[in-house]
């Protein structure tokens, strides 16, 4: 309170010095405006300058700050939090241009331990939430893939997708065979994987005069792919289903616990800071 106090006296000796005067607020009635405005002015005029104590408690304070961390290496360090996830640590770290590790660490704990004062908390949190649910869906993506592949002895030959009434008319069973094993293969989460993925086709003999398939780009291709990935992670949540009713499984999400608030997850990394400080 004190050095909210100071710092609040700091800004109205400013003013003064820019000799600022205090606009009426229009949206007020006028004379609950005109009281407002000399109140205002009044704390400005008689504004006085940080005494050598105070001065000194600030550049103390400055010290234990971060003062060479700026707006852009914050909003850096938040889209680092949504690319890889807020538990990521080690990659976060290493994500933050013209920082080192040790000093995004530090920089991270006293985040999570003071986050509860920034003022747009909320829109920092569903920014991070925004690319944490990303990074879930890549992950059962990826799973549901590996349990399909995993079914199968020689998945370019055997591969059967469970269609249903969504097969579509333009693309046949063994091109969207290709398409699913060859994107598994050149790994989903790959940059630019669409990009291989039409070079693939291309160049693929078994397509040497299928002109269709070979004229899509790459953006058709992942259109078609998100289709195709759409019907087997149903699928294999509907066999998983079944097998854990055979093994007497409740389904996933059936245990009622509710989502982590934000605030317990900032506890959750500062217990996960201190471990890591520990090994």
């Amino acid at each position: 309170a004190v050095v909210s106090s100071q710092s609040t006296g700091e800004i109205y000796h400013f003013r003064q010095q820019l000799g600022y005067k205090v606009p009426r607020n229009p949206e007020l009635p006028k004379e609950e405006g005109l009281v407002l405005q000399k109140e205002e002015q009044a704390k400005i005029d008689n504004a006085q300058p940080l005494s050598e104590d105070e001065v000194a408690e600030k550049e103390s304070l400055l010290q234990e700050g971060f003062t060479n961390w700026n707006k852009r290496d914050f909003t850096n360090f938040v889209k680092a939090c949504e690319k890889w996830g807020r538990e990521d640590i080690e990659n976060i770290c290493n994500d933050i241009e013209g920082k080192k590790p040790e000093e995004v660490r530090a920089y991270m704990e006293v985040f999570w331990e003071r986050c509860g004062e920034l003022q747009d908390l909320e829109k920092i949190n569903a920014q991070i939430e925004r690319g944490e649910l990303k990074l879930e869906r890549r992950q059962n993506t990826r799973r549901a893939l590996e349990n399909k592949m995993a079914r199968y002895r020689a998945p370019f030959h055997q591969l059967k997708i469970q269609y249903g009434t969504n097969k579509g008319k333009h693309y046949n069973e063994e091109e969207d065979r290709f398409l699913i094993c060859k994107l598994f293969h050149l790994g989903i989460d790959k940059e630019n994987v669409y990009d291989e993925l039409r070079t693939e086709v291309r160049n693929s003999p078994f397509f040497r005069f299928d002109w269709f398939l070979k004229s899509r780009t790459a953006v058709e291709l992942q259109r078609r792919c998100n289709t195709l990935i759409t019907l087997i992670e149903r699928e294999m949540a509907e066999i998983e289903e079944r097998e854990g009713r055979k093994k007497g499984k409740k389904p996933n999400g059936s245990s009622g616990n509710s989502t982590p608030t934000f605030k317990r997850k900032a506890e959750m990394m500062i217990k996960m800071l201190g471990k890591k400080a520990k090994k």
